[in-house]
């Protein structure tokens, strides 16, 4: 790794914080949402992207032409292994199930896939002599928030099963690191939204749950309403505020991860979020604005574990690997989300 002068990728949407050799990267779960805005920017930054996929969730329309695909199953040791030996650099770890009110109702399927499944991807890395692996944690890990903005001091105390098995495998990279040498970035993301701002992507997820992806379905007449959860928090609306980061700001902060990593061959835990919040009313009043779409939405009860206001501290992202937001405004959350529900729905 050199550590030339700053610059830029080339078409990249992210600062190029060292001029590096090219390296060769396995995105699992890259055919997913978030995965292919990260291979997107691995590619545009000039690395080798590989991506190893069950096409559960993920869609092989977002895979992109100038990498190579592996059709996989985390669960499938052998397979990882055999995918591993091909002489990867490092290893970018998407690949989980994520809806948290699912998690407390089927634990078991969490436990396998999330855990049991991790730890397969663990020990193929060690087989096969991979030195890095960035890890996409959540800020479910935090739980009820005991101080706002949080940082990566603030307790871990998760209330959904999701956010306990995210937990749990930060603590088996922790050991991994010391006895095993593997180093790690854990990236705490707060809430992904948006789709890429140059429009290379335009997979939809299936069976959204968060709140962005279901107003643009309401927006698209790909359903009747938007529930919102509660109105009388003690919030700027009475809704639930949350810290909504962009895809492409989330994507820049992986391969900026993986610089850290090979640049220092020190591990770290880090938070990426854009440091303000947004309100769900906030969001549907934006959503109505930039699409002309009435987006229909009823008050109903608040859900159980819902925080009122969630909102991140970033200062070690921008301090450790000179990351910001720069594509997490409402505006541009919004609006790249609607071009591509437009025009999947015809309108």
């Amino acid at each position: 790794m050199g550590t030339g002068c700053p610059g830029t990728g080339k078409g990249s949407l992210g600062l190029k914080l060292y001029e590096e050799l090219q390296m060769k990267v396995l995105v699992i779960g890259g055919a997913g949402y978030i995965g292919s805005h990260v291979c997107r920017e691995f590619l545009d930054q000039g690395h080798q992207v590989t991506v190893f996929d069950n096409l559960s969730s993920g869609l092989e329309e977002n895979l992109f032409p100038e990498e190579k695909f592996i059709k996989g199953d985390i669960l499938d040791a052998p397979a990882l292994e055999k995918a591993m030996s091909q002489g990867f650099d490092a290893l970018i770890h998407l690949a989980a199930f994520k809806a948290a009110g699912e998690s407390m109702l089927k634990p078991e399927k969490y436990s396998v896939n999330n855990i049991s499944g991790t730890i397969n991807i663990l020990n193929a890395a060690c087989a096969t002599g991979i030195k890095y692996l960035v890890f996409s944690s959540s800020a479910a890990t935090y739980g009820e928030p005991k101080y706002l903005p949080i940082d990566e001091e603030h307790p871990t105390e998760p209330e959904n099963y999701y956010g306990f098995t995210k937990l749990e495998i930060e603590r088996f990279l922790t050991w991994y690191d010391k006895l095993k040498g593997l180093k790690f970035a854990a990236l705490r993301y707060f809430n992904a939204a948006g789709y890429d701002v140059k429009g290379r992507i335009t997979g939809l997820e299936r069976n959204p749950a968060n709140l962005l992806p279901v107003v643009m379905e309401a927006a698209a007449g790909m359903r009747s309403e938007v529930q919102v959860f509660g109105n009388d928090y003690d919030t700027i609306d009475g809704t639930g505020v949350r810290d909504y980061i962009h895809v492409n700001d989330l994507a820049v902060g992986h391969v900026a991860a993986l610089d850290y990593l090979a640049k220092n061959n020190r591990s770290l835990t880090v938070n990426l979020g854009s440091e303000s919040g947004l309100s769900v009313l906030q969001i549907i009043d934006a959503a109505r604005k930039i699409t002309g779409r009435p987006i229909p939405a009823k008050i109903v009860g608040r859900r159980p574990g819902d925080p009122a206001k969630l909102t991140a501290s970033a200062r070690r992202a921008r301090e450790l690997l000179g990351w910001t937001a720069r594509y997490s405004d409402v505006e541009t959350l919004v609006r790249t989300s609607w071009d591509v529900y437009r025009k999947k729905a015809g309108l």
